[in-house]
């Protein structure tokens, strides 16, 4: 429970004081320099006095196509210098990572504490709101309510009857189970439940879904019966930059991921599902928590789901700002109270998982998908794609292009279709560069848009899919900056258990900083050289997958263009 009770007491005060940890330290029976060091890990949380009232002003790849450099600027002459208190002490702000808002850049968070604290997303983001929002005489009033979904923003394909994933988006009450129902809803559970787990789970080998969430694991292994699954964990903790996939469905579709767990609970035997959402999600979290609470009113949760003896229950765990937890070690040490750092591989989740027990974790669009295999039938999805990438997938679509996005198409779409299919290129119309997978991705040239977006197509021309990300660089962008910021971003969020990873990524920065100022030790060749070095020692020493990409785009960017 600590990382709940450090969320309660930020909510509530703004900060984590001395003695409201003392106290929890108290109540919970944990050591203060424990609880301490747990609470000073998190991005979201503070130990150290501020105001009430905290902005959170993206400057993250995305959002820099979109002009996150002069909204800053502008809001530095308005506040002063990011964690400076500013308007008599009333407000503080930041400079943040990805959002995970990249579809309507620049964005930005406001987090207002107190008795009834809430949060607002602002995206596109302007100062005039946002300075509005930060100096009203009573601010719980000036952002009552969450930010609310444009489907047509945030999914352009909304509600078009021929997808698997996004076909309820914009077309469904995301807060009515009743709506949701008269839309196919809770169909794929009925089915389950008649057919039986073990029908459920061939299906599912026989459908080869992978997981969507970058390492492309095959789900049916991980369903695997004799793995004896205690917990199954929903990794909703995307904070990749340029992904919001995940947070569109979420969003718009909440009761799809519940009835995905619970078939998926259902089939591998858990009890208790947990969903550890990213911090950063403000109305999906609003939305998440009210599907659970009307499925579990409703019977489709608790002790006999949809009327059979079969127990399943849904709980939700926040993240508070640590790119790390995305991965499943670190994300199992967060939920049990501790710094969110990556554990060594053996033991594997399926063996010793969530406290210490076998354990599934699958991300939201790898769950969603088993609502269409159940549906369907493992072989029909199957058919879908290509033989060794099957299924449609979701794209994040960012950046310079016209209508930025969540796309669904099937495996195999071109990367120049999939562009197309969102307007084409935007800002100067001519394309630069194209990053695929995030900032843990690749970069490729305009001269690969025939590649076919699929594991083994991506694979030929030495990229990754990713979590989805494609993000659009026009020929204005200065490429060396991007670069920096993917370096910063990994700098900032290295967990600092590895010393591979610890020291790597801030070398990796600071001579990309040495070479942007044109100030090399030695010749900018040898420069060059040594940031190959540094690449590959974190590449083989890393103990997690950070480390082991965190110079991946760097890399296939100098590898592509001269930038230096």
């Amino acid at each position: 429970m600590l990382l709940p009770a450090l969320h309660a007491i930020q909510a509530r005060l703004g900060w984590i004081t001395p003695g409201a940890l003392n106290y929890v330290c108290r109540r919970l029976d944990i050591p203060p320099a424990e609880a301490y060091g747990v609470a000073s890990f998190y991005g979201l949380f503070s130990v150290t006095p501020r105001p009430a009232r905290a902005l959170h002003v993206c400057d993250d790849i995305a959002c820099l196509t979109h002009g996150a450099e002069e909204l800053c600027s502008r809001v530095e002459r308005k506040l002063g210098l990011p964690g400076t208190p500013a308007l008599d002490g009333k407000a503080v702000w930041y400079r943040s990572s990805c959002l995970g808002l990249c579809e309507r850049a620049p964005a930005a968070l406001l987090s207002l504490a107190g008795e009834h604290p809430c949060e607002k997303v602002f995206a596109p983001a302007g100062w005039d709101e946002m300075g509005e929002a930060l100096s009203a005489a009573q601010p719980s009033l000036a952002v009552e309510s969450a930010d609310r979904f444009d489907a047509k923003v945030s999914a352009p394909q909304a509600g078009q009857p021929e997808l698997m994933l996004l076909r309820r988006v914009g077309r469904v009450d995301a807060e009515s189970l009743d709506d949701y129902r008269a839309h196919g809803g809770y169909a794929a559970l009925r089915r389950a439940v008649s057919l039986g787990r073990d029908w459920v789970v061939r299906e599912v080998v026989a459908s080869r879904l992978v997981g969507r969430g970058g390492a492309a694991f095959p789900t049916g292994k991980k369903w695997d019966p004799a793995n004896r699954p205690v917990y199954l964990v929903c990794n909703a903790d995307e904070s990749e930059p340029g992904t919001f996939k995940d947070r569109v469905l979420m969003e718009a579709d909440p009761f799809s991921l519940v009835e995905a767990m619970t078939i998926a609970g259902f089939a591998t035997g858990c009890e208790r599902g947990y969903i550890y959402l990213r911090g950063e999600y403000p109305l999906a979290r609003e939305r998440l928590a009210h599907a659970i609470k009307t499925a579990k009113a409703r019977g489709f949760l608790g002790e006999a789901i949809h009327g059979h003896s079969v127990p399943f229950d849904i709980e939700i765990r926040h993240g508070a700002g640590a790119y790390i937890c995305g991965e499943e070690t670190a994300l199992f040490n967060s939920v049990e109270g501790f710094r969110g750092e990556p554990r060594n591989k053996p033991p594997f989740p399926t063996q010793v998982g969530l406290f210490g027990k076998p354990t599934i974790v699958n991300n939201v669009e790898t769950l969603i998908n088993v609502l269409a295999i159940v549906e369907e039938g493992g072989e029909r999805y199957r058919r879908i794609g290509t033989a060794g990438s099957t299924g449609p997938r979701l794209f994040c679509l960012s950046g310079h292009v016209v209508r930025p996005g969540v796309y669904e198409v099937p495996f195999g779409t071109t990367l120049r279709r999939l562009i197309d299919l969102a307007g084409g290129v935007g800002g100067s119309g001519r394309l630069q560069a194209i990053l695929l997978g995030g900032a843990a991705g690749t970069f490729v040239s305009p001269e690969q848009l025939d590649t076919p977006l699929t594991f083994e197509g991506t694979r030929a021309i030495g990229a990754v899919l990713g979590s989805g990300v494609v993000m659009l660089f026009d020929d204005r962008v200065d490429l060396r900056k991007i670069l920096l910021r993917i370096a910063a971003f990994f700098r900032d969020e290295s967990c600092g258990q590895c010393v591979p990873c610890r020291v790597g990524t801030v070398r990796q920065e600071e001579l990309l900083q040495r070479l942007a100022r044109q100030r090399p030790i030695g010749s900018a060749e040898q420069e060059l050289a040594l940031l190959k070095e540094v690449g590959q020692v974190m590449r083989d020493a890393s103990i997690c997958g950070l480390g082991q990409t965190a110079s991946s785009a760097v890399e296939s960017a100098l590898g592509r263009w001269r930038l230096f």
